[in-house]
């Protein structure tokens, strides 16, 4: 699913119209029903339900919304802030369809202030249908009296198209000056904003939704090279052959641990084997062999030989053709260390093999001012190599700050990713996968519980094992697994305390972020969490 500006947005609307023959106005009908069916659905006693709405395209939506609402039995009232005069088109054709009595007209600030408190303490939802997509910010006047007046009630909120005063090309946090929302309705793809801005209040887990409204594929297009996670875990939505086995679905060798450190290859071979890896070897110093061996019998091991210092030690790579035969995946990094002889064991190990390859923690750091080694390795993009650093370790990457790596993470992420023929899993809010030919997909799934130790772990562990599974789709299984991963969390948090969360709670939680569907009869969930 590809990200769109608002520019490409409104193309897309108009292609839709003068190539494909979809008339404007059945967009406006079908978007509207959207937002009602949505309202149905996600407050399905809700007999009392507010409209309030602009005088643009967005208005229109809303008053379509209302109209299905009424024919479905629910009390509907329509706060229209403007004069109708100022409708036109398909917006003023829907408004000239509503029942008459279900309309007030609020002309001015005043009036506004004067009225709509009442209304909304008599509602049980509100829709903002004021401005949409198109809407450049701030507002003003009585659409501004109208935001600060929902912010202070608890009434529910769905957004329609957009919470009204956002900036749809937003890409960071933004959180004054705009209608708060519960949920958001959106329509054809998600623009910049739906994936980059935080659209819901605190401690509120409401879906943003992608309703398709008519216009075809081909008429989406966009220059940004941005997409969803979401849209790739659909890959391992299907169900296995019945007549499969363990081979099928491949052999991870995860390399990591040192004396003392048996916990990271502990929790990443857990998360491989949860997340639908065949089999899962742990390749692990023999000092703490036994330990890593006993998180799950299910998993194998492989003892390596150590330095002085208890690090992986050289020698391990004079019989590294045995115990990397028939393997699909390299998993390589956590809590390796970088003390003797381990930095050295993982440039030779990548450099020498040919295998699909994961790296974190300290296999990334193994190449600090040494970058330009992964092209080689990855012999400009045939061989799939996935790196999955958070700022701090893209920052020794690249040699600059985790604040220099923030401050512009979408263009240092593309641009390494192209350079050195990589998958990129730049961590964060808003985690992003970029590939070698440029595109980029955004996750939205993952909260503040997942910030703890082991969770890097745990990721690396769930992309070796989706890799291993679609081989043929690796740019699929990379986004796929991101998105698992912070489905996953986002469970856990949901049942439990965001501070208790432990990294390991998210690999309890794999079989039902597996089983959650990101589409429905409505649309694609894009954000949050809905059962």
């Amino acid at each position: 699913m590809k990200i769109l500006t608002a520019a490409e947005m409104s193309a897309a609307d108009r292609v839709t119209a003068e190539r494909f023959g979809v008339p404007f106005g059945e967009l406006m009908e079908h978007a509207g029903t959207a937002v009602a069916k949505f309202t149905q659905q996600q407050y399905p006693t809700a007999k009392n339900i507010l409209v309030v709405a602009g005088t643009g395209n967005n208005g229109g939506d809303g008053f379509v919304a209302a109209r299905v609402l009424l024919q479905s039995g629910r009390n509907v009232e329509v706060l229209l802030l403007g004069d109708a005069a100022k409708l036109k088109g398909d917006a003023a054709a829907a408004y000239q369809s509503l029942d008459a009595s279900t309309v007030r007209v609020l002309a001015d600030e005043a009036v506004v202030k004067q009225t709509l408190p009442t209304a909304i303490r008599e509602a049980d939802v509100l829709l903002d249908a004021l401005v949409g997509t198109g809407f450049t910010p701030p507002l003003r006047g009585a659409a501004a009296a109208a935001r600060d007046i929902v912010a202070d009630t608890t009434i529910p909120v769905i957004a329609v198209d957009l919470p009204s005063g956002w900036d749809a090309n937003l890409t960071e946090t933004y959180t004054d000056g705009a209608f708060r929302a519960n949920a958001v309705v959106t329509f054809t793809a998600p623009k910049l904003a739906h994936a980059f801005g935080h659209l819901t209040t605190p401690d509120v887990f409401g879906p943003v939704v992608v309703a398709p409204i008519g216009s075809p594929d081909a008429a989406i297009e966009s220059e940004q090279k941005l997409s969803w996670t979401g849209t790739s875990k659909r890959i391992f939505e299907a169900p296995r052959p019945f007549e499969s086995n363990k081979g099928m679905y491949g052999h991870v060798l995860l390399i990591g641990g040192a004396a003392g450190k048996a916990g990271a290859p502990s929790m990443a071979s857990l998360a491989a084997l949860r997340a639908g890896a065949g089999l899962v070897t742990a390749a692990v110093p023999q000092s703490i062999l036994n330990t890593v061996a006993l998180i799950t019998p299910e998993l194998m091991t492989h003892p390596l030989s150590e330095d002085a210092t208890g690090s992986v030690a050289l020698a391990n790579l004079e019989t590294k053709d045995q115990w990397l035969k028939r393997i699909s995946v390299l998993a390589i990094g956590p809590g390796l260390g970088t003390n003797g002889e381990a930095s050295e064991f993982v440039r030779r190990l990548v450099l020498e093999s040919d295998i699909p390859l994961v790296l974190d923690a300290d296999g990334l750091n193994a190449f600090k001012d040494q970058a330009a080694l992964l092209k080689e390795a990855s012999h400009n993009g045939a061989r799939t190599i996935v790196l999955t650093p958070h700022p701090g370790e893209m920052g020794t990457l690249l040699g600059i700050t985790a604040k220099q790596v923030q401050a512009d993470r979408l263009n240092l992420a593309r641009s390494f990713a192209q350079r050195h023929g990589v998958t990129l899993v730049l961590k964060g809010s808003r985690t992003l996968v970029a590939h070698p030919d440029g595109s980029i997909a955004v996750n939205t799934t993952g909260n503040p519980s997942m910030a703890k130790g082991g969770s890097g772990d745990i990721l690396t562990g769930i992309v070796a094992a989706c890799l291993a599974q679609k081989p043929d789709q690796s740019h699929e299984a990379v986004e796929a697994a991101v998105y698992l991963h912070g489905l996953a969390g986002d469970f856990a948090a949901r049942e439990m305390d965001q501070h208790t969360v432990l990294a390991t709670d998210t690999v309890a939680h794999l079989s039902r972020a597996f089983r959650y569907r990101t589409a429905d009869s409505i649309g694609d969930w894009i954000c949050g969490l809905h059962d």
